[in-house]
């Protein structure tokens, strides 16, 4: 799972959950991939990202020493925040862990990289 894809779920449908956001990442497996960078894709998905809950989540698992803890101004410029942001969002990829819901402590299993965000029965 991607850091971008953790920074878009929520557990906000679990019954009693008001917001359910970020949730928190527990990885026992992380590896790191090549993927092409996209220095126009990476300026559009920052202004739909959680730089707060992206930046917590790579701190998280280790991967956050490349990264300011705030989106520098004109960053659309500055070509080596862009890189590793692209590093943070799509080549750092979980592979086995949890993701827990902030407000109740419900744990969703990481298995071969796809979070398991499905709910029992009394959750709905």
């Amino acid at each position: 799972m991607k850091l971008l894809t953790h920074n878009l779920l929520t557990s906000a449908i679990i019954k009693g959950v008001k917001e359910g956001y970020p949730l928190n990442l527990l990885a026992t497996e992380v590896k790191v991939l090549n993927v092409e960078y996209n220095c126009e894709f990476i300026k559009k998905m920052l202004g739909r990202v959680n730089w707060p809950a992206l930046y917590k989540a790579a701190d998280s698992i280790g991967h956050a020493s490349s990264l300011p803890k705030d989106v520098p101004e004109n960053f659309e410029a500055n070509e080596d925040f862009l890189k590793n942001a692209h590093h943070a969002l799509l080549e750092v990829e979980v592979e086995e862990g949890f993701l827990e819901c902030p407000e109740t402590g419900r744990k969703f299993p990481i298995n071969k990289g796809i979070p398991n965000m499905l709910l029992n029965e009394d959750e709905i």
